[in-house]
């Protein structure tokens, strides 16, 4: 008997299977993770200075020009902390994508990967830290 994960919901009786080439998810992997440490993490130092970087307080009189000094500092921190996350949530992808192929790479071409294996790998990456999305 299969484990409740791998069985189908009843709604999706019709459902189509995904198949994914093994081998490719490896290549996959390994463009995802070479293209962050050599494209994305070099820059990202410039770029946080540049978002981190602290201006001068305006005079107290000016109220509009420090409420949208106040927006903007908060808009560059969260700028500054997006891309790291995107650095750290693109390399754990990369990283469970690597470990999901090697995991499955000796297996048959009609294996399936069990959804908790896929979800294990991910749950140890940046990927398993990033907020739900509404629409998802």
């Amino acid at each position: 008997m299969r484990p409740p994960e791998e069985l189908e919901a009843a709604w999706l009786g019709d459902y189509q299977t995904i198949e994914a080439d093994i081998v490719r998810l490896a290549d996959l992997a390994a463009a995802l993770d070479a293209e962050v440490r050599r494209n994305y993490i070099p820059h990202l130092a410039a770029i946080d200075d540049d978002l981190t970087a602290q201006l001068p307080a305006p005079p107290a009189e000016f109220a509009e020009l420090c409420a949208y000094l106040d927006t903007h500092r908060t808009a560059q921190l969260n700028t500054a902390n997006n891309t790291y996350a995107f650095r750290d949530a693109t390399g754990g992808f990369a990283l469970a994508a690597g470990e999901i192929s090697k995991r499955y790479a000796g297996s048959d071409a009609f294996a399936a990967a069990r959804v908790t294996d896929v979800r294990a790998a991910l749950d140890r990456t940046a990927v398993a830290r990033l907020p739900e999305r509404a629409d998802d």
